[in-house]
């Protein structure tokens, strides 16, 4: 007997990655309670046998570029392995898409959210399509006849893949291309140009560096018109059934996120529409932002539950000197932080995708308050989850860095919302723009941190002001912390339970804290915080 199996956590199948106390109170809380039932539906697909192998699948044959056909033709086209079409066609069938952009209901961006959250813990790349779907179709509101003739088709619930007119498709999706070599962030530098053709659309030449899902069926693209930097739409295939001029250079090699198929594409002369007005591309593209931003905020929650899942089920089950992990003091105190850092993480997620919601129906007050949130939300919770990502994969030990746990790719994954739509910097410069142009957006984020009315919340809130007060450029990220993490512990205070809100304003407020995770201070309930996560 040489090789007995002792000791060893079992798969983690079977259950359902929706039962987050945390993502279900808030899902009743910003008033999408009426989603329940086809979230829990998700959620046990997630934790399922069959979605874990089609994501472990889809990572370990990434797409492949074929830009010519046998006979010499090109084709341009993105080939997946059918494990990415199952993930896709589960996320599109589910609307967390852009479906919520034409319901009625209100909280439909709300369970929208809920559902990427839950679903992106199966597999984080094929999410990339799915949001720049959701997002284009704001943009696209700045084109009233655009938005008609493409919205519906965007928002369809049927995954429909392949290179075809989308008068011929049932359901299309969207990517997006704005960043050049010579630019990155700096978008006005962009060297893409467009001209006026004589039937109203233009002709697009140029480079872009990085096209997100250049496999999807129509872009947003910004390009030097004669009237300025503008945004335009640009399909893959015209109507008349042939390929328009996008050319895919290559597929790039990517740290993480290699389900998922990024490219270098040239235009040569294809043809695009003017979405929003002529010169004011930015201002256009950056509602689709905006909505990105949000999901990236999403993501990182979501991988920070994933990692936290991984850990709290490994510790259960694996045992040393004695007794389980988790029951060690120190790994306790270490699976509580992790714990705090993914709460605080959700709720912050519902609570802006509540504002969101809001504002696109109208309430001009959620609006100035997301603005300010989600910039300042963006920059902190993308920042953490690489942190958070590496101290789950070590509870697991040498277990988590084999692939086969699956926590490694979680690792690469980790870092990409971070860069995209903006790396730390450009996020962090983002909120002071934000505060100069509307302090209005402001008042009504403290007004909102108020409503804990709680002393330690309180304190923290003026130290942030203090800290706003005297703030340069160089200061830009100091503050989108100080204000995140104020408002994750007024959301807290308000709507977690007693440990895990004591616990966070302990150790994120008070400065009760080491510089790593597991350093939180004595007296506080671990085993709670644990519980609730559990």
């Amino acid at each position: 007997m040489t090789h007995d199996v002792i000791n060893q956590a079992p798969p983690l199948i079977g259950h359902d990655v929706s039962s987050d106390r945390a993502l279900l109170d808030g899902l009743d809380r910003e008033g999408a309670d009426w989603a329940i039932g086809e979230l829990r539906q998700i959620g046990l697909l997630a934790g399922s046998a069959k979605a874990q192998e089609w994501a472990r699948l889809a990572n370990d044959n990434p797409p492949v570029l074929r830009t010519h056909d046998r006979y010499g033709h090109r084709i341009d086209e993105v080939e997946f392995h059918p494990a990415w079409h199952d993930l896709m066609a589960v996320a599109v069938e589910n609307g967390m898409h852009a479906s919520p952009w034409t319901s009625a209901r209100p909280g439909a961006h709300v369970a929208r959210a809920a559902k990427f959250f839950t679903w992106s813990q199966v597999e984080a790349g094929h999410g990339c399509p799915i949001s720049m779907t959701y997002a284009a179709v704001a943009a696209l509101r700045h084109s009233p006849d655009l938005r008609a003739e493409w919205e519906p088709q965007l928002a369809s619930r049927t995954y429909d893949f392949g290179l075809r007119p989308a008068h011929d498709k049932r359901g299309v999706l969207a990517g997006m291309a704005m960043t050049e070599k010579q630019g990155g962030s700096d978008v006005r530098a962009n060297t893409t140009r467009a001209e006026r053709l004589g039937d109203g659309t233009f002709a697009l030449t140029g480079h872009k560096w990085f096209n997100s899902a250049p496999m999807c069926d129509v872009f947003l693209v910004l390009a030097q018109a004669p009237g300025g930097l503008s945004c335009f739409l640009l399909p893959r295939v015209l109507p008349d059934g042939s390929r328009n001029a996008m050319r895919l250079l290559r597929l790039k090699d990517k740290l993480g996120n290699r389900s998922n198929a990024s490219a270098e594409v040239e235009y040569d002369g294809a043809v695009a529409h003017l979405v929003g007005e002529e010169g004011r591309g930015i201002r256009t593209i950056i509602e689709m932002v905006n909505m990105t931003r949000l999901d990236c905020v999403i993501g990182s929650a979501a991988g920070m539950r994933y990692g936290l899942t991984q850990a709290i089920h490994h510790t259960t089950h694996r045992k040393a000197f004695g007794k389980a992990l988790i029951d060690q003091p120190l790994m306790r105190n270490v699976l509580a932080d992790l714990a705090l850092e993914s709460e605080a993480a959700t709720t912050l997620m519902m609570r802006l995708a509540g504002a969101t919601d809001r504002a696109v129906r109208g309430d001009a007050a959620e609006g100035l308050f997301r603005r300010t949130a989600l910039a300042a939300s963006k920059y902190w919770i993308c920042k953490r989850a690489p942190v958070h990502a590496a101290e789950a994969l070590e509870c697991l030990g040498g277990n988590g860095y084999v692939e086969e746990s699956q926590m490694p790719r979680l690792f690469r994954d980790s870092p990409l919302n971070g860069i995209w739509e903006g790396s730390g910097n450009v996020a962090a410069l983002d909120l002071v723009r934000a505060l100069a142009k509307e302090p209005e957006g402001l008042e009504a984020f403290f007004a909102e941190v108020a409503l804990a009315g709680d002393r330690r919340v309180g304190d923290a809130a003026e130290r942030a002001r203090k800290t706003l007060a005297s703030a340069g450029e160089g200061d830009a990220r100091r503050l989108a912390e100080e204000l995140t993490l104020v408002l994750q512990a007024s959301l807290l205070v308000r709507h977690a339970p007693a440990a895990v809100a004591d616990a966070f304003c302990a150790s994120r407020l008070a400065g009760e804290w080491g510089r790593a995770f597991g350093t939180l201070p004595t007296g506080l309930d671990l085993e709670a915080i644990v519980e609730q996560a559990s």
